[in-house]
């Protein structure tokens, strides 16, 4: 096993508001590293499943900050298969054990709340040459196609499945633009989604409705607070961003307009459960599902500015850097600064960090937590190898969001299993 190192910036206490990030009878100090939401889809049926408890448990330490998956606020929220909600008691109830693994480890645990606007009602694209179709059925008696190629993989469309959304609607967003199809995050296959349907003025308070009842549900559940889902090209960046939002009315055109839908879901959500239990992700240079901004500088600089006067707990930004995929890093000249400037609260940074990026994070004082993903999912004792300057088990991108609750989920090993 590595030689234990020197107390790194990482791993430096931090109180976060009421939060005191950091231990006091373990072995490691587990403060600035944060686990990131990770969508895992092994929520059968929209419902936390009990393997969530050993997953997330796993994780958790003295001290240490979780940040659950990107949990539903409605049945319209939806737009991947077996993602978790939090609307329903059924729901609720099923999120108590997860939490209180958590609580049981020491740790400190967030619900990410999201609602996915455009990206839903999806229907799988295949490339495959030399493709035979047969129509057969399932044990249950439902019609399904099997497809074949030259490669001998397979796939299953199951033809009575439902849509993600109730009735199969449209989805909803700002707009009524489509996007194109475009590659998964699994970086194979192809998607494409149904033309959403734009809000009108008089539905968006609904939905900002449906945020606030979330939050309280999380509260319900155990969770110590929220963050608010507003990156990545679902609804709220949607909304956000000038290249998807092409509205007229109070909610379009000017920074400002854009930014009002984001602004009173803080107001609404801080005002049910406590602005010192909220926190918000943003991600204004990312082009994810092709939302992008023509000035993604002044977006995220406005939205910290505009975020202050409802004094929540954190802001949670993606770097730069991580622009058109979750996975890949670009050259970028922008920076986080202004915005780490211009936020009064703490202010958390994502997208591919590793263990020297994080040190130097903290250090310069850019960011005062740093959240990791892909590494956190492959070693559930990330920080401690960080403290040792340890290893890291290499994670398998092909089980991110396959069904399995054991493998890709909690079947990763601890250092001591490796020694």
């Amino acid at each position: 096993m590595a030689a234990e190192a020197p107390t790194i910036p990482l791993l430096t206490p931090y109180k976060m508001g009421k939060f005191n990030l950091s231990y006091s009878k373990s072995f490691l100090d587990y403060q600035r590293v944060v686990l990131a939401p990770l969508t895992r889809q092994r929520s059968y049926g929209n419902v936390p499943q009990p393997h969530a408890i050993l997953y997330y448990s796993q994780r958790a330490s003295e001290g240490g900050l979780l940040i659950a998956e990107a949990t539903g606020v409605s049945d319209t929220a939806q737009g991947y298969k077996d993602t978790p909600g939090i609307w329903t008691k059924e729901q609720v109830e099923a999120w108590k054990p997860i939490v209180d693994g958590v609580h049981a480890k020491g740790g400190t645990f967030f619900c990410q709340i999201w609602h996915v606007g455009r990206v839903s009602n999806r229907v799988e694209l295949y490339v495959l040459d030399s493709v035979q179709i047969d129509t057969r059925f399932d044990g249950g008696g439902n019609q399904v196609e099997v497809l074949s190629c030259s490669k001998s993989k397979v796939f299953f469309i199951n033809k009575n499945e439902k849509d993600f959304q109730p009735n199969g609607q449209a989805p909803v967003s700002s707009t009524d633009k489509p996007f194109t199809a475009q590659v998964d995050a699994n970086g194979i296959d192809f998607s494409q989604y149904t033309p959403p349907r734009r809000l009108r003025t008089d539905e968006i308070p609904q939905i900002v409705n449906d945020f606030r009842l979330a939050a309280r549900n999380a509260i319900e559940a155990g969770f110590d607070g929220v963050e608010i889902h507003g990156a990545h090209g679902y609804l709220i960046d949607q909304f956000m961003k000038d290249q998807v939002n092409d509205r007229t009315d109070q909610y379009g055109g000017s920074l400002e307009n854009r930014c009002r839908f984001a602004l009173e879901i803080v107001e609404a959500v801080a005002n049910e459960i406590g602005a010192d239990k909220v926190g918000i992700r943003l991600s204004p240079f990312a082009e994810y599902i092709q939302a992008a901004d023509s000035n993604p500088a002044a977006l995220g600089l406005y939205i910290a500015e505009s975020l202050n006067k409802f004094g929540i707990l954190y802001c949670h930004v993606v770097a730069p850097r991580m622009k058109a995929a979750f996975w890949e890093k670009s050259e970028c000249p922008n920076s986080l600064l202004p915005i780490r400037k211009a936020f009064r609260g703490t202010f958390l940074v994502a997208g591919g960090y590793n263990r020297e990026d994080g040190n130097n994070a903290i250090a310069e004082n850019h960011a005062d937590l740093v959240v990791y993903g892909r590494f956190f999912l492959a070693n559930p004792d990330l920080p401690k190898r960080f403290k040792l300057n340890a290893p890291l088990n290499k994670y398998n991108r092909d089980t991110f969001y396959t069904p399995d609750p054991v493998v890709g989920y909690t079947d990763y090993p601890f250092l001591e299993e490796t020694a």
